[in-house]
């Protein structure tokens, strides 16, 4: 189950974090693995840790929110590989602020990586999915899109949007056989979260890190392996009756907080 041989998977921020355990899990199943990544040092060691285990990858630097960027490497791998039957959007940015401390700039500069991002990926691989007879398009959205968190006011709407794309192109491209699907995580334990707590709380990182992982009704925050083993369902076979879901893996966040 789950074998994701001679499929070609494209996944935005492939280089750290959750992009990167997707990236790692879909090579190890098989698929050959093209990294869309703004740090080419980032890309090229999920590249390195790939290949040491066998597996094949590549990786472009590419920033997202930068159409004809995205559409270029796109088009690129697609003529190298000859089909592209998956695409992640992982990449994205964060903002703490709520309304009336979010500047302009601020709010731009989130909706360009984390909405335009997704937009520009997509619209650079449904025509090759449509002419190839279908494909699979996985978003990775967040609970603060369905339920908003306190002091995330730009980062909460752009992933709000996340979902609403999610929903349309699943519909549009169903009868082309394509399917679309977002994952919702609550908070995941990455690189991410340990520099912001050493910038945000120094010399309180031990403590707030408790405290944000108590946040979740489980009592821990998740892993990114724990989000990419949902990934690799959603872009398998084994889920080709799944389209125009949102997929909340939270620790009970959402149902079982008080």
């Amino acid at each position: 189950m789950f074998n994701l041989q001679h499929k070609i998977a494209a996944i935005t921020g492939g280089g750290s974090g959750i992009g990167r355990a997707i990236a790692e899990l879909f090579a190890a199943q098989g698929a050959q693995v093209f990294i869309l990544e703004l740090s080419a040092l980032a890309g090229e060691d999920t590249v390195k840790q790939i290949e040491s285990k066998g597996g094949k990858a590549k990786t472009f630097t590419c920033n997202v929110s930068e159409q004809a960027q995205v559409k270029n490497v796109l088009s690129t791998i697609a003529e190298d590989a000859g089909r592209i039957d998956i695409l992640v959007n992982c990449a994205g940015i964060s903002h703490i602020g709520r309304l009336d401390t979010t500047t302009e700039e601020d709010f731009d500069r989130i909706f360009k990586v984390n909405v335009k991002g997704v937009y520009n990926a997509m619209a650079g691989v449904i025509g090759q999915m449509i002419k190839q007879g279908g494909g699979v398009i996985l978003n990775l959205a967040s609970i603060a899109g369905s339920m908003g968190l306190a002091d995330r006011f730009a980062y909460s709407t752009s992933k709000g949007a996340i979902l609403s794309m999610t929903f349309s192109v699943a519909r549009d491209y169903i009868k082309h056989n394509v399917r679309c699907n977002c994952i919702s995580p609550a908070r995941v334990h990455t690189a991410f979260v340990d520099g912001f707590l050493s910038k945000n709380y120094p010399g309180q990182e031990k403590e707030m890190f408790e405290k944000l992982s108590k946040a979740q009704p489980i009592g821990r925050m998740g892993k990114p392996e724990e989000i990419a083993a949902l990934a690799l369902y959603l872009c398998s076979d084994e889920a080709a009756f799944v389209t125009g879901t949102d997929y909340p893996i939270d620790g009970g966040y959402i149902k079982l907080s008080n």
